[in-house]
């Protein structure tokens, strides 16, 4: 009777430890069902948000659609959202954490402001739809007070704008083959727009379909290297330049308009 008992016994752990595991599987499954309908219905919240212009509020949810998912792809599909929701933002007169409203006072220009809070007179022109540098006493405008940086990844042609240390926007760039372009931390110390290039022996104006320099350069402190413009965005992505940066022409105008000097460069192999 004792051998039964054993036996009778063991037979009984062993269907529970199976049921244990059957509804421990079970209860999985319905958590990872539960989850892709929680990301389900944020997705069709910030869509909502999105398609009535509440940018802040889509950027929240989109933001908590990334913590929620694991799927790769809807990964990638959100940041993208993301980042231009977030370029929407900076480049209106919406008000959120990283900007004020600043109120203009007598004898105000828009570069003793844009000197003040560290940002530039373009940004301050394209947040507030501004066509000429003309403003007026108590005339309210939204002004950045956040920091922005750029890291640059050889290995992956990337170049990150961050704002306090938070990525805003990705771009695809070209840098130097033969490992040419600098690693290191760098600041920009000129903006030019539609550069003249100073090729070794000669001088190739902005015009020349020689200039390969693009439509805008930002200078770096390291003699003749810096980020600019391109008249071959098919060769983005790629290690084929002399040692700098190359970008798209609009995306090389975009952070012109966005980073004052000083703005710290960070490039890492």
């Amino acid at each position: 009777m004792k051998r039964w008992g054993v036996i009778v016994l063991t037979v009984g752990l062993i269907f529970t430890g199976g049921l244990s595991i059957y509804l421990i599987g079970k209860r999985g499954t319905q958590a990872s069902q539960t989850k892709r309908e929680d990301v389900f219905s944020l997705a069709r919240e910030a869509e909502e948000a999105l398609a009535k212009g509440e940018l802040i509020k889509a950027r929240k949810v989109f933001k908590r659609i990334l913590e929620e998912t694991t799927d790769i792809n809807k990964i990638e599909e959100v940041r993208k959202k993301l980042e231009e929701i977030n370029i929407k933002i900076l480049f209106s007169p919406i008000i959120d954490e990283c900007s004020r409203e600043y109120v203009v006072k007598p004898n105000d220009t828009l570069i003793k402001i844009a000197k003040r809070f560290n940002t530039t007179v373009e940004l301050i022109k394209r947040a507030n739809g501004l066509t000429s540098d003309i403003i007026k006493p108590a005339q309210r405008l939204k002004v950045n007070v956040c920091k922005f940086s750029l890291v640059i990844d050889k290995s992956q042609n990337c170049l990150f704008l961050k704002r306090n240390n938070e990525v805003i926007k990705t771009y695809i760039v070209a840098t130097g083959k033969d490992n040419s372009t600098p690693t290191g931390k760098f600041k920009i110390v000129n903006k030019i727009k539609n550069p003249t290039w100073f090729k070794t022996g000669a001088v190739i104006p902005p015009d020349s379909p020689q200039n390969i320099l693009g439509s805008r350069w930002l200078g770096l402190d390291i003699k003749g290297y810096g980020i600019h413009g391109t008249k071959e965005p098919d060769n983005l992505g790629k290690q084929i330049t002399l040692g700098c940066i190359r970008m798209a022409n609009q995306d090389v105008e975009e952070l012109y308009d966005i980073l004052p000097l000083g703005t710290e460069v960070i490039i890492v192999e």
